[in-house]
């Protein structure tokens, strides 16, 4: 792909990458990429009736990073004026003259490189949405939420659209490389509110965002469900401390996957700071799961056609019948580790990419959530969770949560104020998917059952 000048004259962002890059080479380095990216964004906050707030946001970023031999170094800027980028090109040279010898550092393997790549349909090209029809938006669904039965305040509620590209040029001193460039687009519409009164207030949410606008649930639709949660959660109690299963709520539920995902970035293992790092090959999950990762989706919340550094990416099994499959690997974390990239590299405009994953979601399994609840005689359905308490090399995991207890298979009544508590490597074994995946996020789940964790209660 190849850049075009703009009408007022400005570069494209892939011709101003690429002219950073071959202002770099020009003044001394081995190898340079650029990332320049470029955002728009609208969003308005609605409350009780009123309209609350109004943002609008425009920006573009440029990042350099150059090579000089096993040296490297790295700049960003938002002022692309003559003025400003001739003197960062000469700092950033002479910066990677001065910095120490990365034996892993490097623009990625040719072989690697994407020369072609699918139309993900990430970029709604319909007009965007005007600051009052946004305002309707949040609007509809703060009403639909208070019009709930027992709901008495409102958090507010918010509708939101952006769109944003990136351009992404790498190239050594001989001409080989990569450029490319792509552009997406989202829109969103959430809600917040609180039912009960004085000190027996509850709060709860709803929320979706999308690539495009008719993708999106209704306002009404999504007000609505933010009442009902807030209602469900009133009086809620406490409960006794036991070891009971534990059931969580596809909005939590991904956070499991995404606790997984952080245990095999490139990052972790190569350090040896993964509590996952002997586990390749293995067993982790129980048998039947499988967990996929894939940058082309369509209209995926985290879908790209090339990674961070222009290397070619795919759909990955990285659990495959609870069998571990693979690292989240980019250029550096492979080459430490003797292997070869997975195309995982994420980045912004400042400093070296690292792995990340894209759209990451559990498979759905093959029983429905009364099925998956219906023999458990007393245990714990999260819905929200609190704190961070990970322990990414042990696996060590404990976090407050709060929900609904599950007698004699039925969901019951709210509990609040308890911690669950486990180590992820039992969880992942002892771990049970329901069939109702969706897509709502960047990492998804469906409600995931597991065994035999603590719940400290009373």
């Amino acid at each position: 792909m190849t850049g075009t000048a703009k009408a007022d004259g400005m570069l494209s962002a892939l011709d101003a990458a690429a002219a950073l890059v071959d202002r770099a080479l020009a003044a001394g380095a081995d190898a340079a990429d650029a990332v320049a990216m470029e955002g728009t964004s609208l969003g308005v906050s609605w409350r009780l009736g009123k309209l609350e707030d109004v943002e609008r946001s425009e920006g573009r970023d440029i990042g350099l990073r150059v090579f000089i031999g096993r040296r490297q170094a790295s700049v960003s800027t938002t002022d692309l004026s003559e003025t400003s980028l001739a003197p960062m090109i000469e700092r950033v040279v002479a910066m990677a003259r001065a910095a120490p010898e990365d034996v892993w550092c490097g623009l990625a393997d040719a072989a690697l490189l994407a020369r072609d790549w699918p139309d993900l349909d990430i970029e709604d090209k319909s007009p965007p949405p005007t600051a009052e029809q946004l305002a309707a938006l949040a609007s509809e669904a703060e009403e639909a939420a208070l019009a709930v039965d027992g709901v008495t305040n409102s958090s507010g509620a918010g509708a939101g659209w952006g769109r944003s590209s990136v351009a992404l040029v790498a190239r050594d001193a001989a001409g080989r490389g990569f450029a490319g460039t792509y552009a997406g687009t989202f829109c969103s519409i959430s809600c917040s509110v609180l039912a009960g009164e004085g000190t027996a207030m509850e709060r709860d949410y709803d929320h979706m965002t999308a690539r495009h606008g008719h993708d999106l649930e209704s306002a009404t639709a999504i007000g609505r469900r933010a009442g009902e949660k807030a209602v469900r959660r009133l009086h809620p109690r406490k409960v006794s401390s036991q070891a009971v299963p534990v059931v969580y709520d596809p909005r939590v539920s991904g956070g499991l996957v995404g606790h997984f995902a952080s245990a095999i970035s490139g990052t972790s293992i190569a350090r040896g700071t993964s509590f996952l790092k002997n586990e390749m090959d293995r067993a982790v999950f129980a048998r039947g799961i499988s967990i996929v990762d894939d940058p082309h989706m369509k209209r995926g919340l985290r879908s790209k056609p090339f990674d961070g550094e222009g290397v070619a990416n795919r759909r990955m099994n990285l659990i495959d019948d609870g069998r571990l499959t693979t690292w989240l690997l980019d250029s550096a974390t492979a080459r430490q580790l003797g292997l070869v990239s997975t195309g995982h590299a994420a980045r912004g405009t400042g400093g070296s990419p690292s792995p990340a994953p894209t759209n990451l979601y559990m498979e759905k399994g093959c029983l429905g959530v009364k099925e998956l609840i219906a023999d458990i005689g007393q245990g714990l359905y999260i819905t929200e969770l609190i704190g961070m308490g990970i322990n990414g090399v042990t696996g060590d995991y404990s976090r407050g949560a709060s929900g609904f207890w599950i007698e004699n298979g039925e969901i019951t009544y709210p509990v609040s104020e308890i911690t669950v508590a486990g180590n992820l490597k039992d969880m992942f074994l002892n771990m049970t998917p329901a069939d109702d995946l969706e897509f709502r996020h960047g990492t998804n789940a469906p409600t995931v059952r597991v065994e035999g964790m603590t719940v400290a209660g009373t």
